[in-house]
C-alpha cells in the first residue's frame, strides 16, 4: 500500500476527501445505517444526521444482534494527556448515546500507550485521566453506574495474555503495510488496542459477542488490525469482528489540527470561559476578504472553523443550523455577527458543562481501578 493510502493513527491526518476511503479501505456509508436505526425505533444522532458520522464496518450486524435482545457493548480509548478538549467530545457523546440505548460501555485510558508512544510520564496520565477525562466524560452525560473505566496497565485478568497471543498472528510485514514505519513502541501499542478492542468478548469481561468501537478516521489502522486478528484466533479464542462507526475529525480554529499541542487552535472544556470566547472570536472563518465582497459572493461554511463548531455542537436544532448556513452563503450573515453569535452559544455550553462537571470532579478515583506501579 502507498504511503497516500495509508493512515496514521498516531499523526492525525489532514484527510481531505473521506469519501475515497469507501474505496481504498472498504469502509462502508453510515448513511445506509440511517433508514435502519429509524426503522428499529431510534432516532439518529445529530452527528448522524449531519454526516459527521460518515462510515461504518459491520454496524448493521451489531444493530441486528441489539435489536433480537443480544447483550451488546461499545468500546473505545483515550490517550490521557492534558486537557480535554471538542476534538474528544465528540466520542464522548457518542458513548452516552449508545448507553441510552442499553449497550454496555468499556471506556479505556491509554495510559500505556501515552507512556511509549507520545513519552507522556506515568504521573501525568493517571492524574489527567482522573482530573480531566473521566470527570468530563462523565459530566456529558454517562452514567457512572453502567461505565467500566480502566487503565492499559491496571487491567486485571486475561487482557494482558490477549496482547501475547495475538502478537502470533500477525507479521511484522503485515503490520508494516498497515501502519507504516514503526517502532516496538507503536507495535506493541498496536497490539494492545486490539485487547482493548477485543477482550470484552470474554467471559471474564462480560462475553460481549458483539462490539462496536467508535472512532475518528484516522484510528482505522486499529479496526482492520483487530477484525483480521479476531479472524485469525478462530478455534483458539471465539472473537468476532469488531464494529466501528467513523467519524470525521473535528478542525481547529485556525482550520488545522485540533490539539492539546495548540491551545490557541483548541477550545478546552475545563479552561476559563472567557479565555475559550477570546480564541473563538479571532477563530479563522470561511468568510471573504471584504463585507462587500461577503454580501455579494457569500461565505464559505465548509471552510469555516467557526461553523464547524456549530455543526458538531453548539446548535443542536437542525433548522436552526439550516438558516444560518443559508445566510452565510447567501451574504446575508457576516463572520463578525456569526462570531458573536457563536461566542454566545459557546460560553452558555461552557458555563453549563463546568457547572456539572463539579460534580465528579471527586467521583473518578473510586470508578476506576489505579494502576499498581
Amino acid at each position: 500500500m502507498s504511503s497516500e493510502e495509508r493512515i496514521d493513527p498516531w499523526g492525525r491526518p489532514d484527510i481531505k476527501d473521506y469519501r475515497r476511503l469507501y474505496e481504498v479501505f472498504g469502509i462502508r456509508p453510515f448513511s445506509e445505517i440511517l433508514e435502519k436505526l429509524k426503522s428499529m425505533g431510534v432516532e439518529p444522532s445529530a452527528f448522524m444526521r449531519r454526516g459527521i458520522i460518515f462510515g461504518h464496518r459491520d454496524m448493521d450486524v451489531v444493530l441486528n444482534a441489539w435489536a433480537s435482545g443480544e447483550p451488546v457493548a461499545v468500546v473505545t480509548g483515550f490517550m490521557p494527556s492534558g486537557q480535554f478538549h471538542f476534538g474528544h467530545m465528540l466520542t464522548g457523546l457518542q458513548l452516552v448515546f449508545y448507553q441510552r440505548l442499553g449497550f454496555r460501555v468499556f471506556v479505556c485510558m491509554a495510559d500505556a500507550e501515552a507512556y511509549a508512544v507520545r513519552r507522556v510520564s506515568r504521573e501525568e496520565a493517571i492524574k489527567s485521566a482522573l482530573e480531566e477525562f473521566i470527570p468530563n466524560l462523565l459530566a456529558l452525560g454517562l452514567d457512572p453506574q453502567r461505565t467500566e473505566f480502566y487503565f492499559q496497565t491496571g487491567r486485571e485478568g486475561p487482557y494482558h495474555e490477549l496482547i501475547q497471543l495475538f502478537s502470533a498472528k500477525v507479521t511484522f510485514n503485515e503490520m508494516e503495510a498497515i501502519y507504516g514505519d514503526l517502532s516496538p513502541a507503536k507495535v506493541m501499542s498496536a497490539l494492545t488496542q486490539a485487547a482493548d478492542i477485543l477482550h470484552p468478548m470474554l467471559k471474564e469481561y462480560g462475553g460481549y459477542k458483539y462490539v462496536v468501537v467508535p472512532v475518528g478516521a484516522d484510528q482505522d489502522p486499529h479496526i482492520r488490525l483487530s477484525r483480521d486478528i479476531a479472524t485469525r484466533m478462530k478455534g483458539e479464542i471465539e472473537l468476532t469482528p469488531p464494529a466501528a462507526t467513523y467519524h470525521k475529525l473535528i478542525r481547529g480554529l485556525d482550520g488545522g489540527k485540533m490539539s492539546k499541542s495548540r491551545p490557541e487552535a483548541t477550545i478546552f472544556l475545563t479552561e476559563p470561559i472567557g479565555e475559550a470566547v477570546r480564541k473563538f472570536k479571532v477563530s479563522l472563518t470561511g468568510g471573504r476578504n471584504t463585507a462587500e465582497e461577503q454580501r455579494r459572493l457569500g461565505g464559505e461554511p465548509d471552510k469555516c472553523p467557526v461553523f464547524d463548531q456549530y455543526l458538531y455542537y453548539l446548535v443542536p436544532d437542525d433548522s436552526e443550523l439550516s438558516s444560518i448556513e443559508s445566510r452565510c452563503r447567501g451574504g446575508a450573515l457576516l463572520c463578525g455577527q456569526c462570531k458573536a453569535m457563536g461566542a454566545e452559544k459557546l460560553a452558555k455550553f461552557l458555563e453549563a458543562h463546568q457547572r456539572s462537571l463539579e460534580a465528579y470532579r471527586d467521583k473518578a478515583q473510586s470508578l476506576v481501578e489505579l494502576p499498581k506501579y
